[in-house]
């Protein structure tokens, strides 16, 4: 904080150490441009959500505007935990994968670290370098030098390394004395007793393989134990054949990247050495494919370190290759070594971060939660919260009003398990209904069955089932169908498709309406259940792209039904129907919380300013929760909508003391009671 000077600034946090200090940036500078660097793997999300902060630390990395990972592996075992455990959506646009967060798209970058080419470059310029590069190379004339450089821990599989040479001597007779390994063994990082018993078990195997397979002047297993200055380890890259990479886990390793730069060289050692100007440099590489760097070095042999076997057959396919798939091999990885070094990656993840940003200025920023569970809602500058005030204010000023309003998320909690109404709140809309100044209409995705024995009781509510298909102005009234009727052959089409997928997809079933189908996967795994939607959707587009329906993925359900069909061209229908009735409104209201209720947002805004209104009516478009919407008001849950209808239930009938000529505390009292 001391160093940071405005929310201008960016910052970037690297590693595993300073995952939660986002959280602790973000509660300072609500805007600061935030990214944050994994250099090690992220575990899968079976591991992961065994830790007990598994949350707090997954809530402070959303608090970065850009997250970046090594390999996509990492950056999906991420967004995993995040889809598991937070219930978090996230998708791919234009090439950026972004997950919704509050109102905040959090990017991910998925970039491995490079080297300082130049660095190395300079290194091998030296003439200790050269004159070392020739000592080896004279040292080991007529061998095939193998090369491993690896800390000691008990990651980087340094004894499994050694296993996988022995397999080889074992096999092929002829390599024994023309093979050696060099293992550079840099010093651990901190003692213990697993980094004791990991050079306890690779000095051992390599002295057993040494006595078993070496003579007096060869031994295939050379182990460095020792701190060598990082001239004779950048001759040692310059010098060997082959390089292998075999850590059982690694966040990156970038030993290959270095060898791969030290094998091209310079002029002047290719002189000392008696190589031609023009000559094509070559290398070879064994990779782990449980390192970072893996998925880039698409010329390696990827083995799996556990594997004994799977070790020695890529060691003895290192000793087969030609001179010009050397060449090949080592010419690819250069190019894309080269071009992608530190620099490169550092300018990437700076550029992916302003561009993250950018939208920072243009929304408001509220801060919510306390401690580790602290976050940042962004929200269009408009968007507010719904004061009990301003409603009363506005509902109490209009002659004639519309209230049009979602049922599940909406009047009755998304997670409740009984989604009957309340007795409350049948009370609430019949004392809405019962007010002559007053249309009120429940516009839900539900069928016509449920929504009738549900408000049964209310008989003069309103009714769109079914996204509007069907409507029904009040209990007296018959169903209205508001759309031409389509024909249904597509039915039998899309229900055995549907069929198979709920059969091999646990927790999902299918719900059958009079104009829809919908398969809902709510219960099912999350990532198998969005896969398989995902499946589904083009399944379903493909089969019945000749028929008159559409098909729509939904909050953790897939919808076919009728194209046109909607909630917004339903109010926006009703609307219509009640202009031409000579019931016009002057306050227009709307409540939903769902995807399918933006339509509505969207409807009545567009209504309300068009031509159709001799005078605008007023407008209170309002979403259930802080997130990203077309309305322009929100409250915080379904409780609240209830407490907000409840308040203005038979207001409209009290006297409108505040606009008469001469009011008393009294009249103030009893208008507030």
């Amino acid at each position: 904080m001391e160093a940071i000077n405005t929310d201008d600034d960016c910052v970037w946090v690297h590693d595993y150490h300073l995952m939660l200090l986002p959280t602790f940036l973000r509660k300072r500078l609500h805007r600061i441009k935030l990214g944050f660097f994994l250099h090690s793997p992220f575990p899968s999300s079976e591991i992961y959500r065994t830790l007990p902060v598994r949350d707090e630390i997954l809530k402070s990395l959303l608090n970065a505007d850009l997250i970046g990972f090594q390999t996509f592996d990492y950056a999906r075992h991420f967004l995993s935990c995040c889809s598991r455990l937070l219930g978090l959506h996230y998708e791919s646009k234009r090439g950026y994968i972004g997950i919704e967060y509050f109102g905040r798209t959090v990017s991910l970058k998925i970039l491995s670290v490079g080297v300082h080419v130049g660095r190395l470059e300079s290194v091998l310029k030296l003439p200790a370098t050269s004159s070392k590069v020739q000592e080896i190379e004279q040292r080991y004339k007529g061998k095939m030098l193998m090369l491993g450089v690896d800390d000691m821990d008990i990651f980087k599989g340094i004894s499994l390394k050694l296993l996988g040479l022995e397999l080889l001597l074992d096999r092929y007779p002829k390599l024994r004395g023309r093979v050696v390994l060099v293992q550079i063994v840099n010093p651990a990082r901190s003692p213990g007793k697993d980094v004791e018993e990991a050079i306890t078990e690779a000095t051992s195997v390599a002295e057993r393989i040494n006595i078993k397979y070496g003579s007096a002047d060869y031994k295939p297993v050379v182990l460095i134990d020792y701190r060598i200055p990082s001239y004779e380890k950048i001759a040692f890259y310059a010098a060997s054949d082959c390089c292998i990479v075999n850590a059982v886990r690694d966040g990156m390793n970038l030993v290959p990247y270095e060898y791969t730069v030290c094998r091209q060289g310079n002029d002047e050692m290719d002189k000392l050495r008696g190589v031609e100007k023009n000559s094509h440099h070559t290398s070879t590489l064994i990779v782990s494919e449980f390192v970072g760097c893996s998925p880039s070095l698409s010329g390696a042999f990827r083995v799996n370190p556990w594997s004994s076997d799977d070790v020695a057959d890529a060691l003895h396919h290192a000793t087969e290759l030609t001179e010009s798939e050397k060449r090949l091999r080592h010419e690819k990885h250069y190019r894309y070594v080269s071009t992608h070094d530190v620099a490169y990656w550092a300018r990437s993840f700076v550029q992916d971060l302003k561009r993250a940003c950018k939208d920072h200025y243009s929304r408001r920023c509220w801060a919510i939660g306390f401690g580790l569970n602290f976050r940042v809602i962004a929200l269009s500058p408009g968007f507010r919260k719904l004061s009990l005030e301003h409603f009363v204010s506005s509902y109490n000023k209009a002659t004639r009003r519309a209230i049009f309003l979602d049922y599940d998320g909406t009047l009755v909690p998304q997670s409740s398990i009984n989604k009957s109404p309340s007795a409350e709140l049948i009370s609430i809309l019949n004392s809405l209904c019962n007010d002559p100044k007053n249309d009120v209409f429940i516009v839900s995705g539900r069928g016509q069955g449920s929504l009738d024995e549900w408000f049964n009781p209310c008989e003069k509510l309103g009714i769109a089932a079914e996204h509007g298909y069907f409507v029904r102005w009040n209990k007296a009234a018959e169903w209205e169908l508001n759309y031409l009727m389509p024909d249904r052959e597509w039915k039998h089409i899309a229900e055995p498709v549907m069929q198979v997928y709920t059969e091999t997809t646990d927790g999902s079933f299918i719900e059958a309406k009079e104009s829809a189908l919908v398969w809902h996967y709510l219960d099912a795994d999350h990532d198998f259940g969005s896969c398989q939607a995902k499946e589904l959707v083009d399944h379903l587009e493909r089969v019945l792209s000749n028929e008159p329906v559409g098909v729509k993925c939904g909050h953790f359900i897939v919808e076919v039904k009728p194209q046109g069909v909607s909630k917004g061209l339903a109010v926006d229908k009703l609307i219509h129907t009640l202009i031409s009735n000579g019931k016009a409104p002057d306050f227009l209201m709307c409540i939903g919380n769902d995807r399918s209720d933006e339509d509505m947002f969207e409807s009545i805004n567009s209504k309300a300013s068009s031509s159709v209104f001799t005078t605008a009516p007023e407008v209170l478009a309002c979403s259930v929760g802080q997130k990203p919407s077309k309305a322009k008001y929100y409250v915080d849950d379904t409780a609240e909508v209830i407490r907000l209808l409840k308040n203005v239930t038979g207001v409209s009938s009290q006297p409108e003391v505040v606009s008469q000529g001469c009011v008393t505390f009294r009249d103030v009292l009893d208008y507030i009671e």
